[in-house]
């Protein structure tokens, strides 16, 4: 569900007939794992290292080691400059996403001390510097200590230090003290001791990092995702600059936002009327508590409470928002029985907070966070705190602002009264044979079997005929078949009682059996899983958004306990003799093909070099991480053949800095030489910008107008670009070395007059593949996994018959469900919001912006 989250999951319900065999499964390997010995001792307990259990237990640290935590990397290292400026010390925040997939986060904060420090020295025996200890040891950090920072999204001390462990090569550049610092690391280990680097008059923490593919099944950031985060940071630290650029797409964006919160309701109001123009602002300070909220009403029928402790979202809520919620409801409550406007239904808090949208941002110097995703604020002080400033300030601005004190009331009062709307509407369905208990059906149901609600599926179908192939190919004794007629209306622009009059949302709650809104009950659900069954064109994404809308509205509990899933065939089947199995993605179908590749083939070079078995893995490995680096750097213009020139035997790398000078180009491997060269020939670093100096002039200012001055370049600037994909590159060549490989390897040899390969691929008694290079083995590799086998590529459901059906989607042996996840119900609101609401510019907007990226699009 792209309106909340969506997170692929193995289909783990097995069928009846599935759970004998599951049982017997097993205990025939329980019965192989070997018992534990009687004995006990020292040996048999392992210490390990911070670097070691953050590698082996990464999930401890950063959530999972799938998409979500990859770019909790790159928040970890932004949240950090985002404390620097939220301690007045910096003031923009840059962030680059490299071809490569390495990222890059500077700030213009203090940087990082770079001296000795005298703790760690003593306790490592040896000379460390505050900077290695940031970057190298856990729990060591600034945000112990109240005096560096007052308030802190990150209070553990293990952020940046855990980026660096879990990234293949990491780099960091402080500057300060009038001069640059850098250190490189690989895998969390230091190459070097700190460096002392050129002279600057800047302040700032420039990480650069290259998550490892070894840790992440997913290295490839979400743009979408990353500037969502980064724009929502800019909104709520107001004139921070935050800068933003995927070298991926060229795309990006330049966040700063002066009236901070303000702009962000109005963002989230985009496609929204709204019923007052200003956005109602309550800001201050109490007991050391800072609070900024802002506030503003639309005609929508949904709350869209956003809330923030220290920056860090809290989806749960907390404190603060139980303080905000229930000191607007008194105020309203307070103001409507002052005028005596309360004539018939009295409203209630739900009713007050219909087509709200707020944003709360709080600042706590000790927050008390429930659980370890920090998800939900618990430090009862807030609540007192927070209460008493939003009724006391939101009564101030009612009685200077009563048009819009009357509009707010009015609002919740026609709430209450669709409220009492809509439980008549409710009764009277229940009236209708019992319809909400599940006592009458719809008649177009195809039911199953089995009368157990914990092994039940229903199945929603587009259309009577897609209902066909799905009966005919559904297990009958636990699958059931709903097929939908039409578009439903749509529930988010729609109030409750004209959604429960649409036919289809009646067969729809009739046979799920849970009630709705606030009556649901989840233990009167007919079915374990409700599973949206749609065509992939562009009619079966509308049906599906529009069904997901009406989950996210009228059954929301249904969501939250993850009942509710959307059927994904695999693109793929794979068929080798009687053998079939089925196969989700490209990137999949790639990995399958390399690792049934390996099999029963080995790598042999003519000096008599050979690579089998693990070896061979591990090569393939090796030269897959390197793959998209290499076609980075050839896509800038600079050929692999070339560039190996420059590698220096003694550093075992290849140069990463390239210095430009009008046409002259100079390679360099630290900045040290670059410095070195610099002050040789009397050249500056384009990337020095420093404020030119105001000199001031006694006496009357000049009437006439300067004359504009024409500015040259001067002929000693000079600019720096550092190749982080030749930092990927020489991380794989290490890898390479390893295994007897250099980088001479990667590039065709010139040679004349020979006759025999430089490599070949050898796969069982008869085929060998000449190869000239290493880069060539990939390809192979992959082909030969392709012989014998054959593929064929589904085109979506609507083109599927009942066996078809049946043997991709419907059988829990091989299809694949997406379960629906609400992580984020703010950000599901908004995305509704957009989509469903009655704006068509932020619409028009949203496609335009997205339109490159569809796929598969039925026209």
């Amino acid at each position: 569900m792209s309106d909340a989250a969506t997170s692929e999951t193995p289909d783990e319900t097995p069928s009846p007939a599935q759970d004998s065999a599951a049982n017997e499964a097993s205990t025939t390997q329980a019965s192989t794992i070997p018992a534990a010995s009687s004995e006990y001792n020292a040996k048999d307990l392992q210490h390990l290292s911070d670097l070691e259990h953050v590698r082996e237990r990464p999930s401890m640290y950063i959530g999972d080691a799938g998409a979500g935590g990859l770019h909790h990397l790159v928040y970890e290292v932004v949240d950090n400059s985002i404390d620097e400026a939220m301690a007045g010390f910096a003031k923009s925040v840059s962030v680059v996403v490299h071809t490569d997939g390495s990222v890059t986060v500077e700030d213009d904060g203090r940087g990082i001390p770079v001296t000795r420090h005298d703790q760690l020295s003593e306790e490592l025996d040896r000379e460390v510097t505050t900077m290695e200890g940031v970057m190298t040891v856990l729990k060591f950090g600034g945000k112990f200590k109240k005096g560096a920072y007052q308030t802190s999204g990150g209070l553990h001390g293990v952020g940046v230090t855990v980026v660096n462990f879990l990234s293949q090569w990491a780099e960091v550049e402080v500057s300060r003290d009038g001069y640059t610092w850098t250190q490189e690391y690989e895998r969390g280990v230091p190459t070097g001791p700190v460096a002392k680097g050129r002279v600057t008059k800047k302040n700032g923490t420039k990480v650069t990092f290259k998550a490892d593919s070894q840790i992440f099944n997913v290295t490839k950031y979400s743009y979408d995702t990353l500037y969502k985060r980064l724009q929502e940071l800019a909104f709520l630290n107001s004139g921070v600059h935050i800068k933003f650029l995927d070298e991926r797409n060229g795309e990006g964006g330049d966040f700063k936002y002066e009236r901070g919160l303000v702009e962000f309701v109005e963002h989230l109001n985009r496609a929204s009327d709204t019923l007052h123009a200003d956005v109602i602002r309550i800001a201050g300070e109490k007991d050391g508590v800072q609070f900024d909220i802002a506030l503003q009403y639309s005609t929508e029928y949904t709350e869209n409470v956003q809330s923030y402790v220290n920056n860090i979202h809290t989806k749960e809520g907390g404190t603060h928002v139980s303080g905000f919620r229930s000191g607007l409801t008194r105020t309203l409550n307070n103001y409507g029985k002052k005028e005596n406007l309360f004539k018939g239904v009295a409203p209630g808090g739900d009713d007050f907070r219909e087509g709200i949208t707020a944003v709360i941002s709080v600042r706590v110097p000790e927050p008390q966070f429930e659980g370890q995703t920090k998800t939900k604020l618990g430090n009862g002080e807030v609540d007192g705190i927070i209460s008493g400033a939003v009724g006391e300030q939101m009564a101030k601005y009612m009685e200077e602002n009563p048009r819009v004190a009357l509009t707010i009331v009015r609002k919740g009062m026609l709430a209450a009264e669709a409220r009492e709307a809509a439980r008549k509407a409710k009764d009277l369905l229940r009236k209708r044979k019992d319809a909400l208990s599940g006592g009458g059906l719809p008649g177009k149901l195809r039911d199953c079997i089995s009368k157990n609600p914990d092994v039940c599926e229903l199945y929603l179908v587009e259309g009577d005929s897609a209902g066909g192939s799905a009966e005919g190919g559904r297990m009958r004794e636990y699958q059931a078949i709903l097929p939908l007629r039409g578009k439903i209306i749509n529930a988010y622009k729609s109030r409750e009682a004209k959604v429960l009059e649409n036919t289809e949302v009646q067969s729809m709650i009739q046979a799920i059996g849970t009630g709705i809104g606030a009556d649901q009950d989840l233990t009167k659900r007919r079915y374990n899983k409700i599973v949206i069954m749609t065509d992939a064109d562009v009619d079966g994404s509308h049906i599906r958004t529009l069904l997901l809308c009406f989950f996210y509205r009228q059954m929301y509990e249904l969501v939250a306990r993850g009942h509710v899933y959307v059927a994904q065939p695999p693109l793929f089947r794979v068929q080798q003799g009687k053998n079939r199995y089925y196969i989700q993605t490209d990137g999949e179908m790639k990995t399958q093909l390399l690792e049934r590749g390996l099999s029963d083939t080995v790598f042999e070079a003519e000096d008599g070099r050979r690579v089998e078995g693990e070896k061979m893995r591990e090569l393939c490995t090796s030269l897959a991480s390197m793959e998209d680096a290499v076609v980075a750097l050839e896509q800038r213009g600079i050929s692999l053949r070339i560039h190996a020139m420059r590698y220096d035997p003694v550093a075992e790398k290849l140069p990463a800095l390239l210095l430009t000078h009008g046409n002259e180009e100079h390679w360099f491997m630290t900045q040290d030489a670059v410095e070195e060269f610099l002050n040789q020939r009397g050249l500056t670093l384009e990337i020095e910008e420093e404020e030119d100096e105001v000199i001031e002039v006694e006496g009357e200012a000049s009437e006439t107008p300067a004359e504009p001055k024409i500015v040259t370049p001067p002929d000693n600037l000079a600019h720096l670009a550092e190749l982080h994909e030749v930092r990927t590159i020489n991380s794989g060549l290490k890898d390479l070395q390893v295994l007897g490989f250099s980088i001479d390897d990667l590039i065709p040899a010139e040679r004349t007059g020979s006759t025999t390969a430089r490599f070949e691929l050898v796969r069982g008694e008869d085929i060998r593949r000449p190869l000239e290079d290493l880069r060539g083995l990939l390809p192979e590799v992959r082909a030969a996994g392709e012989k014998g086998l054959q593929v064929t590529r589904f085109k979506g459901l609507g083109e599927m018959n009942a066996e078809e059906l049946r043997e991709t989607t419907l059988d829990p042996a091989n299809r694949t469900l997406l379960k629906v996840n609400l992580t984020d119900a703010g950000a599901a609101d908004e995305m509704f919001r957009l989509l469903m609401g009655d704006k068509v510019e932020p619409r028009r907007e949203f496609i335009e912006t997205h339109a490159l990226d569809v796929r598969n699009l039925d026209v």
